[in-house]
């Protein structure tokens, strides 16, 4: 008997870790659910069964554990619009640009926000290889293969281009210009900043 005891002990054993193992969507058995799954409104998830994880809930409201819509937005969504006059930032602590295609006069006027350090030019020497180098050429020089395919690529080191300020390359890779098309929906502005502190390197040679 007490190995039949045993036996039904060690089968019972497996029989439960096997059944908490998660795979594929099953998340396996959630000890301690409320620590999973937040009451506050997430905008990554949307619940709209206010019945869903019923049986573990301690909520007061009475619904569900898992339940987490909006029940103030008509349409019980998470995620909202950012609250009117705030303005998104992002890591580096750079405003949105809101310059138009034809304000480059005005964009030729703004500092470069990163400085000028041999970092910032290896990224930037990096990110022109990858976007710019097949028209412009490594060296700037418009000797890119793509260049004889569309006449008219600027070298930067000739007068009208070597002058040229950070501001107005920045706008010029951000909107396009005559024949080259814009490329700020294809880079975050991040790398265009640093891509126009590397041209202005290439300028100077």
């Amino acid at each position: 008997m007490t190995n039949q005891i045993k036996v039904f002990l060690s089968g019972l054993a497996v029989a439960s870790i096997v059944g908490c193992t998660a795979k594929g969507d099953n998340p396996g058995l959630e000890y301690a659910p409320q620590m999973y799954h937040s009451v506050p409104y997430e905008p990554l998830t949307q619940i709209k069964d206010e019945s869903a994880g019923n049986i573990i809930s301690n909520r007061t409201d009475g619904k569900g554990e898992f339940y987490n819509s909006n029940t103030n937005n008509p349409y019980a969504q998470n995620v909202r619009k950012p609250v009117e006059g705030t303005v998104r930032r992002n890591p580096n602590d750079i405003l949105p640009y809101r310059l138009g295609k034809d304000d480059i006069e005005a964009a030729a006027q703004i500092e470069n926000p990163f400085p000028d350090t041999p970092e910032i030019q290896a990224e930037g020497k990096r990110l022109y290889d990858q976007f710019c180098a097949h028209c412009h050429g490594a060296n700037g020089k418009a000797d890119g293969k793509v260049a004889p395919v569309y006449a008219g690529v600027p070298s930067y080191t000739a007068p009208a281009q070597r002058n040229l300020s950070q501001g107005h390359v920045y706008h010029v890779i951000t909107w396009g210009i005559r024949r080259m098309g814009a490329h700020g929906s294809q880079m975050s502005s991040d790398k265009r900043w640093k891509i126009a502190r590397y041209v202005q390197k290439l300028q100077q040679q």
